[in-house]
């Protein structure tokens, strides 16, 4: 995870497809964003442009050393992998033939770099048995996991159709139990239509006992709320992922069938305010539920 290789650029048309694709972007019906964000502040939005390389704002982590989780895969820069659409969306794309597994692994160039905002993300992700797509971030390097911290905005395993909101800071036991948060949430046509997964963060300085509140939204409804930890890594240092994996402990070690499977964001970005401003941000602490500890 420390390595971080310089990627080959994308060139030209996504690959052809192979004989199986049990996910794709081409037979996605799209779900509306929430339709009050127009208005957002937006401060870093990548370019999804076909004619953009996706090593313009995200690096390619690489191997298959299994990740921690004994997973399958190896990460890759091929454009097979990773690669802007006509339509402007970026795919993540993981690939089992012949019992061999690849897939993508990106990191964004771009930090959070501001003491509070929001992000989100419409998002189509591949829900299979042995597949688990992710968007989530970390703090950039170099890091110490799990004491600096982990946010999972959208993650989902195993065709099991429930998003997985979660908060890892310190270690699983002991003083540290309290620092973890998570909460499902069941997203019946999470396999076919897309779905906007936002996430607030606001540092607040000089309050006993917690450094700043994290909010996570599903299609602009909060579905989880969380405190930030005294003595741990500032959201500024945080950056996002977006992965495929496959196989592993969270899989329970099942492996999909042949074929792509294909996580596609058709928009990403950065902004300065979550929707509404920051007077909807406290309405929404109110009636978002607390994560539940592990």
């Amino acid at each position: 995870m420390n390595s971080k290789p310089t990627s080959p650029q994308p060139q030209g048309q996504p690959p052809p497809l192979p004989i199986n694709r049990p996910q794709s972007f081409s037979n996605a019906t799209s779900a509306p964003a929430p339709p009050h964000n127009d208005n957002l502040k937006v401060y870093w939005k990548p370019s999804l442009d076909q004619a953009t390389p996706v090593s313009t704002s995200f690096n390619h982590e690489l191997g298959a050393h299994g990740w921690g989780n004994n997973e399958s895969q190896n990460y890759v820069a091929s454009p097979q992998n990773s690669f802007h659409t006509p339509a402007n969306q970026l795919v993540v794309r993981a690939i089992a033939q012949n019992g061999s597994y690849t897939s993508a692994r990106l990191t964004s160039h771009q930090k959070l770099s501001r003491p509070k905002g929001y992000l989100e993300a419409k998002i189509l992700a591949p829900c299979a048995e042995g597949v688990w797509p992710a968007f989530w971030m970390l703090p950039a390097d170099p890091f110490k996991w799990p004491t600096d911290g982990e946010i999972d905005i959208m993650e989902t395993w195993n065709n099991e159709l429930k998003n997985h909101s979660c908060l890892h800071w310190g270690n699983f036991d002991g003083p540290d139990h309290d620092k973890h948060r998570v909460m499902e949430t069941s997203i019946p046509d999470m396999a076919y239509k897309d779905h906007v997964y936002g996430f607030s963060w606001i540092e607040e300085e000089g309050i006993p006992d917690f450094r700043g509140r994290l909010i996570w939204y599903i299609d602009g409804r909060p579905i989880m709320r969380g405190y930030i930890p005294l003595g741990t890594r500032r959201m500024e240092d945080f950056r996002l992922l977006i992965n495929v994996a496959m196989g592993g402990n969270v899989c329970q070690g099942r492996l999909p069938r042949e074929g792509m499977y294909d996580l596609v964001v058709s928009d990403l970005k950065f902004c300065e305010e979550p929707v509404g401003g920051w007077s909807s941000f406290e309405s929404s602490w109110n009636s978002a539920p607390e994560g539940k500890t592990m």
